[in-house]
């Protein structure tokens, strides 16, 4: 949980750094992943991932690696803003961006969704390769677990999704034979204690994810 998750701001690329409630959801995190069994620990270079996925490596005694293929998609000028100041500075861009339209390239320099879902995809991919067998944890953003669940479940790019997006959540998919399938999604058993207000849990749903056991996000 960050202070823009709460205010619904964009923050794509933007480098913002956990809350209170976002530290504390990282430790238990860490606590709940402390005997799944992890070889490695993966995260976006975002301050927000990067903080999150620490205590989990600090707990299992492994290093945190960064890479910028798990980054949050790049949303160019909505980025900084919310949701109601986006919708009245680019109200065409918005309506696109809202109908998912895989082609549509975000204004100031964002990313389609399509180049995107191709950066995430990839990142995923060599992750898994690197650790054959092995269960991993892949701690990103929602767009990228967006990706995650749509590579596992063949759900189109442009189709609405369906499927919660929640901080600091434990999300299973697998990769066998050059194929992705989904395991579990959303478990947030171990975040109950500090997800007991209904407001914090809708503006949590922005919010981690693991490969090929685990997918955690921010």
């Amino acid at each position: 949980m960050t202070a823009w998750n709460r205010q619904r701001r964009f923050q794509g690329h933007r480098d913002i750094g956990l809350d209170d409630q976002g530290h504390e959801q990282a430790r238990r995190l860490a606590g709940r992943l402390a005997d799944a069994g992890l070889v490695a620990v993966h995260t976006s270079d975002l301050a927000r991932a990067r903080d999150t996925a620490a205590p989990v490596a600090a707990r299992l005694g492994l290093p945190a690696v960064t890479d910028t293929g798990l980054r949050e998609r790049c949303y160019g000028d909505f980025e900084g803003r919310t949701y109601d100041e986006i919708e009245a500075a680019f109200p065409d861009a918005f309506a696109r961006w809202q109908a998912r339209e895989p082609d549509f390239v975000l204004p100031g320099g964002g990313e389609s969704l399509r180049d995107f879902a191709a950066r995430c995809a990839e990142a995923f991919e060599r992750i898994a390769r690197s650790y054959p067998g092995g269960r991993v944890a892949a701690v990103s953003h929602g767009g990228v677990l967006d990706i995650a669940y749509r590579l596992a479940t063949g759900l189109a790019l442009e189709a609405p999704r369906r499927h919660e997006l929640l901080n600091a959540s434990i999300n299973r998919i697998r990769f066998e034979d050059g194929r992705w399938s989904l395991v579990d999604w959303a478990d947030v058993a171990h975040l109950d204690s500090v997800l007991d207000d209904a407001s914090v849990r809708r503006a949590d749903r922005r919010g981690r994810a693991g490969l090929p056991g685990q997918a955690l996000q921010r």
